[in-house]
C-alpha cells in the first residue's frame, strides 16, 4: 500500500532501478549501452534512497530501513566513483563490479522483503525481512562469485 505521494514517487523510481539493475546486470558490459543504462540505475536509485528518507509511517522516526538507504547509497557510491575516474582509480573495474552488484542484490533484497511484509502476516515481519533478504543476498552472492573471473579478470 502506498501511502503518500513521496511513496508513490519512492516505489516509481525503485522499479527504475530494479528493471535498469537487472538489465545491466544481464546485458553485455561495456560500451555506450552499459554506460547509459548504469547511469538510468543510479540516478533513480539516488532518488530511491532520497525519498525514503521523507517516509516515516512505519517506526514514526528514523529506523532501520534508512541505515540501509544509507548503506545502499555507499554502495552506489563505491561502484560509481571507482568507474566516473578510472584512469585514477587502481582496480576500478574491481570496485566497480562488487559495488555495483552488492547495490542491485540489496535493491531487490529490499523488494522482497517489502513484497513479503505487504502480502504475509504482519506477526512475522523481521522473520519474512529477514528470511527474504538471506536467500537473495545468498543467490546474489553465488552469481557474483561465479562471474566475477570472467567480468574482473581477476
Amino acid at each position: 500500500m502506498i501511502h503518500s505521494t513521496t511513496g508513490l514517487i519512492h516505489v516509481f523510481f525503485a522499479v527504475v532501478a530494479m528493471v535498469a539493475g537487472g538489465l545491466v546486470i544481464a546485458l553485455p558490459k561495456r560500451g555506450l549501452m552499459h554506460r547509459r543504462i548504469g547511469y538510468v540505475y543510479v540516478i533513480s536509485m539516488l532518488l530511491t534512497n532520497s525519498s525514503a528518507f521523507l517516509i516515516y509511517h512505519l517506526f514514526g522516526r528514523f529506523g532501520p530501513f534508512h541505515a540501509l538507504a544509507i548503506f545502499s547509497t555507499i554502495t552506489i557510491a563505491g561502484g560509481f566513483v571507482p568507474a566516473l575516474f578510472r584512469k585514477k582509480v587502481k582496480n576500478w573495474l574491481h570496485w566497480h563490479y562488487y559495488f555495483m552488484n552488492w547495490s542491485v542484490v540489496g535493491l531487490y533484497a529490499a523488494f522482497w522483503a517489502e513484497l513479503t511484509t505487504r502480502t504475509l502476516p504482519m506477526g512475522r515481519f523481521w522473520m519474512l525481512v529477514l528470511i527474504a533478504t538471506a536467500i537473495t543476498t545468498g543467490l546474489g552472492s553465488f552469481f557474483i562469485r561465479k562471474h566475477a573471473k570472467r567480468l574482473t579478470g581477476a
